[in-house]
């Protein structure tokens, strides 16, 4: 017996050394800068602790409470707010150093790549160097000069478009890592942005959150932590007083817990992995991907028709020099004439690569991101804007969506009567009516039977930080009378284990040891789930009684009547346990029911005219929600969701269904009740897989992430969301209301048709331009338009068409028509109706000048060529100005509505015009231009304004529309016909 006692004495003393020698080791290695700060460690330790595990040298110091010593904090209370910037001296800020931004010079360097453009320059420089030494200074640089000034002008263009866009998306990214935390500070429980977390905060963790900083566990239940984003592991790390290292940049998947903040920004993990890595940027869109095909494509045949060009002028030029017997002496002037073949070869291939498809699609895209930023949704993937567009089906939860999550008890069903609460005056009859030991019991299981808190701030005002649901319970008991710590004594009744609400329990339960001993265990949640526990009940006399079959058959009944109003019901119960603090386990069964009540989550304002929209927009409203089916009905009628024929279904029903019965019932589905996550991801799955349905699907839980990823779109609230759905989803909804997801539908729909309009656009010019040089080259041995102004083209329809067609905002017509067919052709019939018919048109026009322009317009005398040139190209360009007009709707005559008020395209089109002026006025010894009269000026505009009536006349043609015939019963393709509207 003595030689234990002395073993354990020198095991004491042993660890009592170990733990002066490592606190003294650390001392020892204090700077006198955080020794006079007053703190016990230097932060490249304790973040050497933590990045390792190392749980050897943290016991040696001794655990968590002396690490709170050493950083002097208060477990209890939090940190003081007069340190946090002293604390941010030492211990550094929670930013990570992000890739610096790149300058506008790198975007105009980056345009400069481009292999035309460099053979482009190469070209102008031989052309001063030839023209110098053949017509002397300064007329021999007039050519090449006039190639660079239209190169700077594409280029800086290019580069500030490309620049801007790269200033949205920075501005996008800050948005999305505004991420919340809740911590206490002074001894208040508070809500602040994670940047401003400094070392020594005391963080409440629960499901859904994200880890802001490295830090040490301190107490909590289930902690489960996925660390994926770290390690690469999927298997959750249970985290406890064992396993104490939480990291940076984890999320938590499930359970609620406390940590201590030890190591923030650069220092943690996450930081340290970020110093080793740069983020890349944002993948290629499908549409993208799908219209540098396109691009690809087209390029090749203009690099064909470039070839062809400059071989069919060449050819011409030898024959023609052989024929006048000049093949022997060769001079400068026939070199310029080579150099200027291979210069109008190169811009044709310039021109007839479209650059401006991708910038489209970006320009497009950022212009609805930054647009739909302001209407309360963030873009997190560039994809799920077009995608969104095509959207056929919306899976949406009910709490918080379709309604204002701001829930408040309004009925409650005690001692086997039913109450509505209306405030105050209510509340004190039913404490009137109620025996004052069941109302203690009742307040007990509100108020330790809970995750949430109620604070007061500096100037004594309550506020109530948790989950509404939870809140309102809160709010109830405070409604009661009740002080939330001196009622619930919580200093007195300890908290021995919890098992925290989530989407599968679908109830929270809590073990709490009694002042006087023995133990309690409260229970709340879902009302089925916990009547089926239950087997006493509270009477009507306020005595604890037997719940037979006939009697729980009552309370379904009442469940039922609340549940009708349109109210979300949870019951309250409890169990006495005689055992011991440490032996005892949360119970499954033989509860009592305390009480029922029936909480009110009123429908947002909006959202039965928003669904109504998405019906008249092809769209198939769906709600899948975790309540009681008679509440979900009620609120699906409500909104607008259910309706005659439409099927609802219980969750548990939805699992037991075959394969067969899935496919007949899954299209009727409006409405799924007491739905598990995984009801939602089969639902989607299958919406997809079967149906061919886009879909797109809300959430806010972690338990959602599943089915957001699964779904084309997914949409994670911005509010009520956790990190983890926000994490998994495309796009977050910041106010967390239904008629926003209208919006992005809306804008989704809008970039996919501006783009359709621009690709419109640009393939007109595209054939325009190749086959009107090319055969002016074969039949006349010269081309009509010359570099400089085929470069001008190549800058209307590039860049100034995107700006002009891919911003265009949308208008409530496009939520008229069915969504796009997943897998449907991008360039429609009607679009190549518009194509060939425009095309054909100028084609005729300048062909006839071409060739016969001298003859119909009187043009004589020298400069007789360069006026029918200049009136040619002067055409052409006020063609491709009308025919941008005309792009504005595929499908209406009238392209007018709206025009006015996009004061980007009116700029656009006026400033083309002005530009074309000082072209042909002024510039003419660059551009290969001569001064007009007014009257050949009125009559290229006049040329270009009888595009539109041949627009409206091709438009009276008609096509077959293509869209999605397979979403929607009833649904009937309508022809593309002549439409005023």
């Amino acid at each position: 017996m003595a030689d234990d006692k002395i073993r354990i004495a020198l095991y004491v003393q042993k660890a009592a050394l170990q733990f002066i020698d490592a606190g003294n080791r650390f001392e020892n290695k204090l700077s006198s800068e955080v020794r006079d700060s007053g703190y016990g460690i230097q932060p490249e330790d304790i973040a050497s602790i933590i990045r390792g595990h190392d749980n050897r040298t943290l016991n040696d110091i001794g655990g968590v409470e002396a690490i709170a010593r050493k950083l002097s904090v208060s477990l209890e209370e939090g940190i003081s707010e007069e340190s946090i910037n002293r604390r941010q001296q030492i211990y550094g800020f929670n930013r990570y150093t992000e890739k610096p931004s790149r300058s506008f010079l790198m975007f105009v360097w980056d345009a400069l790549q481009d292999l035309t453009l460099i053979m482009l320059m190469v070209c102008a420089v031989v052309s001063i160097g030839v023209g110098i030494a053949t017509e002397g200074w300064p007329k021999g640089t007039y050519d090449g000069v006039g190639i660079i000034i239209s190169i700077f002008l594409v280029v800086t263009v290019t580069a500030v478009s490309d620049y801007k866009q790269s200033l949205q998306f920075r501005d996008l990214d800050k948005e999305k890592k505004k991420i919340f935390i809740q911590v206490t500070r002074d001894g208040k429980r508070q809500k602040i942005s994670i940047y401003d977390i400094v070392v020594g905060d005391v963080v409440h963790l629960s499901t859904g959150d994200q880890v802001p900083a490295d830090g040490i566990f301190i107490s909590g239940y289930f902690l489960l932590i996925d660390e994926s984003s770290l390690s690469g592991e999927s298997e959750p790390v249970n985290v406890n007083e064992e396993k104490p290292f939480l990291l940076s940049g984890t999320k938590v998947q499930d359970g609620q817990g406390k940590m201590l903040i030890t190591t923030v920004g650069m220092r943690t993990e996450w930081g340290k992995l970020m110093e080793t890595i740069n983020e890349g940027g944002e993948d290629e869109t499908p549409l993208q991907v799908k219209l540098n095909g396109v691009a690809t494509v087209i390029g090749k045949i203009g690099l064909i028709f470039a070839i062809l060009t400059f071989v069919v002028l060449t050819i011409r030029f030898l024959v023609e020099k052989a024929l006048n017997g000049e093949f022997s002496s060769w001079s400068t002037d026939d070199a310029m004439k080579l150099l200027d073949f291979f210069a109008i070869a190169v811009t044709i291939l310039v021109v007839a690569v479209p650059e401006g498809l991708p910038l489209a699609v970006t320009l497009s895209l950022a212009f609805a991101m930054k647009k739909l930023m302001n209407d309360k949704a963030l873009v997190r993937h560039l994809s799920a804007c077009e995608t969104m567009g095509s959207a056929s089906c919306i899976c949406t939860d009910k709490t918080g969506t379709l309604t204002t999550n701001r829930m408040v008890v309004t009925k409650t069903w005690i001692c086997e009567k039913s109450m509505q609460i209306k405030g105050k005056e209510s509340a004190d009859e039913l404490k009137t009516s109620t025996p004052e030991g069941v109302q203690n019991i009742l307040l007990q299981a509100i108020f330790q039977n809970t995750s949430a808190e109620v604070v007061k701030d500096k100037d004594g005002k309550e506020t109530i930080l948790g989950t509404p649901t939870e809140s309102a319970l809160l709010e109830f008991g405070c409604l009661l009378g009740a002080d939330f710590d001196a009622y619930a004594q919580r200093r007195e009744y300890k908290i021995l284990k919890v098992e925290p609400f989530n989407s599968v329990r679908k109830k929270m339960s809590v073990l709490v040891g009694l002042p006087g001993g023995g133990v309690r265990a409260f229970c709340k949640g879902a009302s089925e789930i916990i009547l089926k526990m239950c087997d006493k009940i509270i009477n009507c006399n306020g005595e604890v009684v037997d719940l037979p079959e006939d009697r729980a058959n009552n309370v379904f009944g009442v469940i039922n009547d609340f549940a009708s109003e349109a109210l979300r019901t949870l019951c309250l119960a409890f169990k006495d346990i005689n055992e011991t603090h440490g032996d005892a386990n949360i119970p499954g069964c033989g509860y009592t029911l305390i009480a029922l009540v029936g909480i009110k989550d009123p429908v947002r304002p909006g959202v039965k005219e928003a669904v109504q929209i998405c019906i008249a927009a092809g769209i198939t409203v769906r709600m899948v929600t975790g309540d009681n089916i008679h509440t979900a009905e009620a609120i699906a009628k409500e909104c607008g969701i259910l309706t005659e024929g439409g099927v609802a279904i219980e969750g548990p029903k939805f699992r037991d269904l075959s394969s067969e019965e899935t496919k007949d019932v899954i299209p009727r589905i409006q409405v799924m009740a007491r739905s598990l996550p995984l009801d939602k991801h089969k639902l989607v799955n299958n919406l997809r897989s079967m149906f061919g349905e886009v879909v797109a699907v809300t959430g806010d839980g972690t338990n959602d992430a599943p089915a957001l990823r699964e779904a084309d779109i997914g949409l994670a609230m911005g509010i009520a969301g956790t990190e983890v759905a926000k994490e998994s989803a495309d796009v977050i909804i910041m106010d967390d209301n239904f008629t926003t997801i209208v919006d992005v539908v809306k804008w989704g729909r809008s970039v996919y048709i501006n783009i359709q309009k621009f690709v419109q656009f640009q393939l007109t010019v595209n054939v325009v331009a190749l086959v009107i040089n090319f055969f002016s080259a074969c039949i006349t041995g010269s081309a009509p338009l010359t570099t400089v102004q085929l470069l001008w083209v190549n800058l209307i329809m590039d860049t100034l068409g995107a700006l002009a067609l891919a911003t265009e905002p949308p208008n409530d017509g496009l939520l008229k028509r069915p969504p796009v067919a997943r897998g449907a052709n991008f360039i429609t019939k009607p679009m190549w109706r518009n194509i060939i018919g425009q095309s054909i048109y100028q084609l005729i026009i300048l062909a006839i000048l071409n060739f016969d322009g001298k003859r119909l317009l009187g043009i004589s005398g020298s400069d007789a060529t360069e006026v029918l040139n200049t009136f040619i190209f002067n055409s052409f360009v006020f063609c491709q100005v009308f025919n941008e007009i005309n792009s504005r709707d595929i499908e209406k005559i009238n392209i007018f509505r709206g025009m006015f008020d996009s004061w980007i395209f009116l700029l656009i089109i006026f400033s083309t015009a002005a530009f074309q002026v000082v072209i042909v006025e002024f510039l003419g010894i660059f551009a290969g231009t001569v001064p007009l009269n007014w009257q050949f000026w009125l009559l290229s505009v006049l040329i270009g304004a009888v595009s539109m009536p041949i627009a409206a006349i091709l438009k009276c043609i008609p096509v077959e529309r293509d869209i999605s015939k397979q979403h929607h019963d009833g649904y009937e393709a309508l022809p593309s016909g002549p439409d005023l509207a």
